[in-house]
């Protein structure tokens, strides 16, 4: 029973934060969403050391990573890979001035913490073949 009610919360929580990242990434190189330059602030897009599109690319990279490895055996890592970087994220938007979004990503990366935690409670690895306490598992072929 207790396991049937944490996959109730687990599953769309994984989803959630699997799929939106993943999305998102993917849209950086075709921006169907959103024009996602218009989201940098300024200052930042200013001290880059490359051009804003480039440096969208890469956020990309780093959002598909993230959504993979919630989607993956990596979990409780993505999930908390994905709340530090809707802080990150909330962070420089506030700084923006972009306020509704940064509230919003805070309250995701509340959600993406409560994924991390509720992975952990199931009892996965925070690394692929490591025990949840960190114990490496022999590898079996």
């Amino acid at each position: 029973m207790e396991a049937n009610r944490f996959d109730e919360i687990y599953w769309p929580l994984r989803i959630t934060y699997g799929a939106i990242p993943l999305l998102a990434g993917l849209d950086k190189f075709v921006g169907l969403l959103a024009d996602w330059e218009a989201y940098l602030h300024p200052a930042l897009a200013r001290l880059l050391p490359v051009a804003p599109e480039t440096f969208m690319g890469i956020v990309g990279v780093v959002e598909i990573a993230v959504g993979l490895a919630v989607l993956t055996r990596a979990t409780r890592l993505g999930a908390w890979l994905a709340a530090g970087w809707l802080v990150a994220i909330a962070l420089q938007l506030a700084a923006a001035g972009i306020l509704d979004v940064a509230v919003r990503d805070l309250a995701m990366a509340v959600g993406a913490y409560s994924l991390a935690r509720l992975a952990e409670a199931r009892g996965e690895a925070l690394w692929p073949h490591r025990s949840a306490s960190g114990a490496a598992h022999p590898v079996h072929g």
